[in-house]
């Protein structure tokens, strides 16, 4: 069900595959001012005030809740 691999440098990223979906989640810390953006299927991540970026599909979704970064893809998009 899950897989790991690596995302921004040095953080894990797990896979989990649903029937209708692919999630993606990285723990990216508990930085306070931390924040997501998806811009043209770049994935945007500032926190401590390092920017980090990722390419992803265009239409994911991309949100933070408590440090975690979790990214949502549709099941075809998945499979890239």
């Amino acid at each position: 069900m899950t897989s790991e691999q690596q995302l921004f440098d040095e953080t894990p990223l797990r896979r989990f595959e649903y029937d209708d979906s692919v999630v993606l989640a990285a723990d990216v810390g508990p930085a306070a001012d931390a924040s997501v953006d998806v811009v043209d299927g770049t994935v945007i991540v500032v926190a401590d005030g390092q920017q980090h970026e990722q390419e992803i599909p265009d239409d994911a979704r991309a949100f933070m809740n408590h440090g975690v970064l979790t990214i949502e893809l549709s099941e075809n998009e998945g499979d890239n």
